[in-house]
């Protein structure tokens, strides 16, 4: 049974071609054949991460039972532990932004960076992204530091030799070589979410997440964040996080924000295989193909609509979901992408605006509290940017739960909900919620809908 262990990947980089075994050498530098001038220019700027997080153990076997968890709630203790972790990241500008793998440095509350000529350096962590597992790093007081360039990794072919540069089980700096095995991987999921990935049979070992994946240019191509393996040692697969997604991110953080924020798309979609590209009149399946538009999504907007083939984003192809959200997020929020789309037999080009997720209507958050029968629920109304923050369907509307603590845990609601009527009355606002909470019944009926299916939730108190 193969298992994903999150790991760092590095750059292979190489300064001369390879000589065929029919050439004669021409010079000293194809007799060496060394990658060492590469590695110069390169390890400079990769560093050691050492972080530190505080979490909390509970002793009590009740403590996440939603009955038991209150009625025993003193029963044993909850003990704080310190977490440390290894990992490596890369500087990206001479002012000390440093790029690194969200499980490496997420949620840390100490974090020390040595760089390679043994100099250190505390951090801050200044933008998150846990769905991609990339996180950015302002070391204090830095200046005037190595920083590697950003290649543009839509120009990555397979076969392409990479250098992988990391510290694999605090060793050490260790450089190791391979090729590009792979391009547009979707199917591996790292931290919360599914991202999109470069392939490399350099070897990477725990310790080498958030190192740096180098071309023969000593040019970052991506971040190395994760390996297949049984044994947790490399096996010669391993994944790193397009340069070109963490060109935004770094843009991103330099604007100040927190959090990555994509554009939003508002659609679901699946890939043409061989019985829809038949279905679509296609000789070769390419692209994908739209399931559900919201309303608003800037694609409708666009006149896109269900049944619609999406071929290419700006020029590149796109085979499957991640791939198609992951070219719109490297271009960011702000700008325009040209879509290239099939509609029948009909081709055209579609403009649409790179746009955050609205918040409208408003989301109004709202706590029930003190004497009712839905005390410890928390609630929202849905609008685009919800959907986007909790992954719902683009089509969903109503009203989430968002926690569900005391009697609202109790009587079975969770948090992901989508609340529909209560007592048989529709729910259309937070308002509405709070208010039909308030009722003097003993009797409760909840329609909810719960991962996809509908769900009537009966209880008496």
């Amino acid at each position: 049974m193969y298992r994903i262990v999150p790991l760092c990947l590095a750059l292979v980089i190489s300064l001369c071609p390879p000589v065929l075994a029919q050439t004669v050498p021409q010079s000293m530098a194809q007799v060496q054949l060394s990658y060492a001038p590469v590695v110069k220019q390169a390890a400079p700027a990769v560093v050691n991460i050492y972080a530190q997080r505080v979490v909390a153990e509970r002793r009590s076997p009740f403590a996440d039972d939603p009955f038991f968890g209150d009625l025993f709630r003193n029963f044993g203790q909850v003990t704080p532990r310190v977490q440390n972790s290894l990992g490596s990241g890369v500087i990206v500008s001479p002012d000390g932004l440093v790029v690194s793998n969200y499980h490496v440095v997420g949620e840390a509350t100490e974090i020390r960076v040595v760089l390679n000529d043994r100099r250190e350096f505390a951090a801050d962590v200044v933008l998150t992204d846990e769905d991609s597992d990339l996180a950015v790093l302002q070391l204090q007081g830095a200046r005037d530091l190595p920083a590697l360039p950003l290649a543009d990794s839509d120009r990555v072919e397979v076969g392409d030799l990479i250098l992988a540069i990391g510290n694999p089980f605090g060793v050490g700096q260790t450089v190791s070589s391979g090729i590009v095995s792979g391009l547009a991987r979707s199917g591996i999921a790292v931290g919360s979410g599914r991202g999109y990935f470069l392939q490399t049979d350099a070897p990477i070992n725990p310790g080498n997440s958030g190192g740096a994946l180098v071309n023969m240019a000593g040019e970052l191509v991506g971040v190395n964040t994760a390996i297949i393996t049984r044994s947790g040692g490399s096996n010669g697969i391993g994944f790193a996080i397009p340069a070109n997604l963490v060109a935004q991110v770094v843009a991103q953080a330099r604007e100040g924000r927190e959090r990555f924020q994509r554009p939003w798309a508002g659609v679901t979609a699946q890939a043409v295989d061989a019985a829809l590209a038949e279905a679509f009149d296609q000789t070769i399946p390419a692209g994908v193909v739209l399931l559900d538009l919201h309303p608003d999504s800037p694609l409708a907007q666009a006149g896109l609509q269900r049944g619609d083939v999406i071929l290419s984003v700006d020029g590149g192809e796109v085979n499957s979901a991640p791939e198609m959200m992951f070219r719109l997020a490297a271009k960011g929020i702000g700008g325009q992408s040209v879509l290239q789309t099939r509609r029948g037999s009909e081709a055209r080009a579609v403009t649409i605006e790179l746009i955050a997720p609205p918040e409208q209507p408003a989301r109004e958050t709202r706590q029930i509290a003190g004497r009712s029968a839905l005390t410890g629920l928390e609630v929202m109304r849905i609008n685009p940017a919800v959907i986007s923050e909790f992954g719902l369907a683009p089509d969903a509307e109503g009203i989430l739960v968002t926690q569900a603590r005391d009697l609202a845990g109790r009587v079975g609601l969770r948090p992901g909900d989508v609340l529909l009527a209560i007592n048989g009355t529709r729910v259309g606002s937070t308002d509405d919620v709070l208010r039909l909470s308030q009722e003097q019944t003993r009797t409760w009926v909840i329609d909810l809908i719960r991962e996809g299916r509908q769900v009537a939730l009966r209880f008496r108190l």
